[in-house]
């Protein structure tokens, strides 16, 4: 039984287990939304809304507390300056988790962490890269149709 047992163990020893959630937390602050499983994004909820406390406390003592948990400086700069000013009215529940079916490999209940309010940065993200897979697939449309594949010399000779 688990009576009083608190806290997911995610079938890790502690040090992997903390350099999963670190892992995860930083990629939720530097790209808005992460797919994970649900177990794995219940347990870093809490985490990311206690760096986006801190990130709206912006004091000196709270960016070091910050950057000795997060990974990369980037991160936290993108917390202290992006992140954080985002909620600065709202007092908690920063993220969603929404389902996204199961993994193809081995069954894993899948989902979707996001940071409220960050709709109109991934939909600029998006729009971006479709952007970008349209003007190179117009590129090698344009390659294939200005050669023939029989003028093109061989290779092998």
């Amino acid at each position: 039984m688990r009576h009083r047992n608190a806290g997911f163990k995610l079938g890790r020893n502690p040090s992997h287990r903390r350099a999963l959630l670190r892992n995860l937390v930083t990629s939720i602050i530097l790209n808005d939304r992460v797919e994970t499983t649900i177990t794995k994004a219940k347990a870093t909820r809490p985490i990311v809304e206690k760096m986006i406390t801190l990130g709206k406390r912006g004091d000196v003592h709270a960016r070091r507390q910050a950057l000795s948990y997060l990974m990369t400086p980037e991160s936290v700069t993108r917390l202290f300056s992006t992140v954080a000013p985002r909620y600065g009215s709202r007092n908690g529940g920063y993220l969603r988790i929404t389902r996204s079916g199961q993994r193809q490999g081995d069954a894993a209940e899948m989902a979707f962490i996001e940071l409220l309010g960050a709709e109109h940065e991934l939909d600029a993200k998006a729009a971006k890269r479709a952007e970008a897979k349209a003007k190179k697939q117009e590129e090698i449309t344009k390659q294939l149709q200005e050669g023939e594949p029989g003028e093109q010399p061989d290779p092998n000779a």
